[in-house]
């Protein structure tokens, strides 16, 4: 079966299915009143006002994309296990050398989300609830950890690419690199992770970047995975634009995220990851010189942060600022898809 035809399946599928379950995923959260938590006046007193009319709304809505994700990958894997040889054989995306690692570390990170979710709803452990920074960090880390040694012994992985020069071997400089790399990503992601839609629309256009350069590579099972992400992401879009049915919350963003960084590494774009996810720094990099501004100059350089809420701020309606976000991620996107297929053919 052409490789064209299976993605064009694929990411049909994980859409459908995820349309599908999504409004039984929303009726139990919010019969569960799994509503998410907004700051305080007193721990952000511009977010608190700006978003007071959300408290109530189920979080946990990346349930629904990495879920999704999940159900494909494991029936697929299961079935061309059962009946080999079969169709199924052809669509399994699920295998060691490319699509093992992101997808356990996708499912692992998303679980760690889930507990500060559950635990922000339930008012358990810092602030107005959830895991504290240094704990999630810590969490975060390990799994980053996990993925770094998979790479560098599993994968026997310590090459890195720089576009329109060539490989370089770094040996074991390649484990602290990674680990950088998925952290950051992670947390990028996770901060811009605060209108209805935002995070959902720029993962989306990231994605689809990634999994094209992966196409372009001839590396088709982890295309296959991307666009599943893809899929179920739109789906999970469908009822995350203003006015949000649910949130992505920690167990999408954190996952998502982590599982960007992975599939860069995955496809030696590390160094177009930050063109590719161009929103994601933005939203990070306003965050840091906002801390450095006040530590050092006693001043805010911004209204608030991230950069989204500066917006916000300022007067921009919440459609607004997305939308221009989504131009900006999908520009940047084809942008970095781009610069991959000319040093793809340098």
């Amino acid at each position: 079966m052409d490789h064209a035809i299976i993605s064009f399946l694929l990411i049909t599928l994980a859409f459908s299915i995820a349309l599908l379950w999504a409004p039984l995923l929303t009726n139990y959260l919010y019969k569960k009143k799994f509503g998410k938590q907004i700051r305080t006046a007193e721990e952000a007193p511009i977010v608190a006002s700006l978003h007071a009319k959300k408290a109530g709304t189920p979080t946990m809505g990346g349930v629904l994309i990495w879920g999704t994700v999940g159900i494909l990958a494991l029936s697929f894997f299961l079935l061309s296990e059962l009946f080999p040889g079969s169709i199924f054989t052809k669509i399994n995306f699920l295998t060691r050398p490319q699509t093992f690692l992101p997808f356990g570390i996708l499912i692992t990170a998303a679980l760690v989300g889930l507990l500060d979710d559950v635990l922000n709803i339930k008012k358990i452990g810092a602030g107005s609830g959830g895991l504290r920074m240094r704990q999630k960090l810590l969490m975060y880390a390990i799994i980053a950890a996990i993925g770094a040694w998979w790479f560098y012994v599993k994968l026997d992985w310590s090459t890195i690419h720089l576009p329109f020069i060539g490989n370089f071997d770094i040996g074991l400089w390649y484990v602290p690199i990674f680990f950088v790399v998925i952290i950051a990503t992670a947390f990028s992601v996770n901060e811009s992770d605060g209108l209805d839609g935002l995070a959902g629309g720029t993962l989306l256009t990231s994605f689809a970047a990634l999994g094209a350069v992966a196409f372009l590579q001839s590396k088709y099972d982890l295309a296959s995975f991307c666009l599943v992400i893809l899929g179920a992401t739109l789906a999970f879009l469908w009822f995350n634009i203003p006015p949000a049915r649910f949130f992505m919350g920690d167990t999408g963003s954190m996952s998502l995220g982590i599982t960007l960084g992975v599939v860069a590494m995955l496809t030696n774009s590390t160094f177009l990851l930050p063109i590719i996810g161009f929103v994601f720094v933005l939203e990070s990099l306003s965050v840091i010189v906002q801390i450095i501004s006040k530590k050092f100059l006693k001043k805010k350089m911004f209204i608030s942060t991230p950069l989204h809420h500066h917006f916000e701020a300022i007067g921009w309606p919440e459609p607004k600022i997305v939308m221009r976000f989504w131009i900006l991620a999908g520009v940047s996107a084809t942008i970095g898809f781009i610069l991959a297929v000319i040093d793809f053919t340098y």
